[in-house]
């Protein structure tokens, strides 16, 4: 038997009740656990519905949900329900309850361009509850790195850690293996893995935020190094854990560009279903930036402890700040110009 971790036809997390619950009359100002506006709590009710349709629910002793999601220039917060043309930034407290509700449907969510300025997601933990924990990196240096972290949100409630949390960085001697060409510098953003715990299965999740570069070709670099780097740890058998997956922005342009063959180019493996379907909330035709993947049937690596089940996005687009008629680039500013990409793994082998 499994549990659902929803409430009668509601799911347990659920904004408009835990709202209400937290009003407070004499707020001088709207604060992130004041009541919102009708209008907004209505759009979480309406939300909650499209959530329903278009992920699986979270089940204990059952599955296991993991997400990336790059959430656009994550830092900064107007303290307003709404944010007005002079205000700056322009993600507000309704921005925030949406992206907040959005995360809370994952067990683990890999989070990129969470910035220096953590304002707007610590809001966020306030509304996703005290059952809900983190663990990010420092900020980036460097003007390349863009005051930038990589970090993971996790239901505590069916995911713990399993005791391994690092940064990528390649050894100079592994380095100098590299083919010529392929890799001149230390990551701009090293790649963050986190071991995680589900049940009784370990498993370690890699995210990564590859430098975008003012040409595509100085992608491949990196994309190489990570991906070679990812084979050898794989492969240990004095590894922390074998089970890996890798996630996050690669800023890969398409399936087939030499973008995608340097991230597969050591056998990593990206689930046929997740081959095709749109990543950005502008773009829906060539820009496949952020991916999942893991090394499958590969000769000397073990197969991956969890076994995936189904994967997709959600297209938030259509269901938030209706009543403001945003176009998708104003949109991209309060939520993310990147839509959470997702997959479901079973944790009965």
């Amino acid at each position: 038997m499994f549990i659902v971790l929803k409430k009668a036809k509601k799911p347990y997390f659920y904004l408009k009740s835990f709202l209400a619950i937290n009003f407070d009359m004499n707020q001088k100002s709207p604060k992130i656990l004041s009541l919102a506006p009708k209008h907004i709590l209505d759009e979480m009710d309406a939300l909650n519905k499209v959530l329903d349709q278009g992920l699986p629910f979270k089940k204990l002793d059952h599955n296991i949900l993991i997400a990336t999601w790059n959430i656009r220039a994550f830092g900064g917060l107007t303290e307003k329900w709404e944010a007005e043309d002079s205000d700056s930034p322009k993600r507000d407290l309704h921005a925030v309850l949406a992206i907040a509700q959005i995360i809370s449907r994952f067990d683990i969510i890999a989070v990129q361009e969470l910035k220096g300025n953590l304002k707007a997601f610590r809001h966020m933990l306030k509304l996703l509850g005290n059952h809900w924990s983190f663990i990010l990196t420092d900020v980036s240096g460097g003007d390349e790195g863009n005051d930038e972290r990589i970090g993971f949100l996790f239901d505590t409630r069916k995911v713990k850690l399993s005791g391994l949390a690092c940064e990528l960085v390649v050894p100079n001697k592994k380095a100098e293996e590299i083919k010529e060409g392929a890799f001149d510098r230390q990551f701009a953003r090293t790649p963050y893995a986190v071991g995680f715990k589900v049940e009784d299965k370990t498993f370690i999740l890699v995210s990564a935020h590859v430098l975008y570069g003012k040409h595509a070709s100085e992608r491949e670099g990196e994309l190489t190094a990570i991906a070679k780097w990812l084979r050898e740890w794989a492969s240990s058998m004095k590894s922390f854990d074998q089970s890996l997956i890798l996630l996050g922005d690669f800023n890969i342009d398409r399936m087939g560009d030499p973008r995608y063959d340097a991230f597969v180019s050591s056998g990593l493996s990206v689930p046929e279903n997740l081959w095709n379907v749109r990543r950005t909330l502008i773009d829906n035709q060539t820009k496949f930036y952020s991916q999942i993947a893991w090394f499958e049937n590969q000769n000397k690596i073990p197969q991956l402890s969890i076994r995936y089940l189904n994967g997709g996005i959600f297209d938030f687009g259509p269901h938030i700040m209706k009543k403001a008629r945003l176009s998708p680039f104003q949109l991209s500013w309060r939520i993310s110009d990147h839509l959470p990409l997702w997959a479901e793994f079973s944790t009965r082998g």
